[in-house]
This record gives structure tokens, sequence and C-alpha cells, in this order.
């Protein structure tokens, strides 16, 4: 048994929510903040037997969006420093992390 945690961004949880309950994966889904993604995004954690890890994942490739998004650069001192300018930034749909799961209980 595997724990999966998938930080997703809210711009694609509807669409990732709605795949993953389809294939019968099933999940918690936990408010988030932090600076994974721009824009919003949820934690979603997934219990999966080993064998489905791959599955799972082919689904939340297939329903998360890569974007790039306009960013502006650090602050500086420095006058006239390009720094400030808007530069574009890819942007991930999620981040997964998969988890050893020593025992699961449903009580």
């Amino acid at each position: 048994m595997k724990l999966v945690i998938v930080i997703v961004s809210n711009k694609d949880l509807t669409k990732v929510l709605a795949a993953t309950g389809a294939e019968g994966f099933f999940s918690t889904k936990v408010s988030t903040a932090g600076q994974f993604l721009e824009g919003g995004h949820t934690t979603i954690l997934f219990g999966v037997d080993e064998d489905k890890v791959d599955l799972l994942f082919s689904v939340l490739e297939k329903n998360v969006t890569k974007r790039v998004v306009r960013k502006t650069g650090v602050e500086s001192t420095i006058e006239g420093s390009l720094l400030k300018k808007p530069v574009d930034v890819e942007e991930y749909g999620a981040v997964a992390f998969v988890v050893d799961v020593d025992q699961f209980r449903k009580l």
C-alpha cells in the first residue's frame, strides 16, 4: 500500500477529482497554502495499492496542465536592472509524493 500525496493546481482540481473518481480511486481533499503552485492549490491524499500507482499517475498526467505564467523578477537596488522585468515561467499542474504505508485500516 502507498500513500500518494498530490498537490494540484485549483485550476485542474475539479477535472482531477472527477477523473480519479471515475477510475475508482478514493481520495481526501485538504485545503493547502504554500508556494508549490501559483494561483491556489489543494492537496489530495490517495491510498493506493502498489500495483495501481502507475495507473493513478497516468490519470493525473492526463488531467493536469503545465502552464506558462508571467512572473516579475526579484527586487533589486541596482539601478536600471533587468531583474524587475517580467519573465515567462513554466508552472506544473501538480506535484506528487509517494510514501510507503506500513499499515492501513478502515475503522
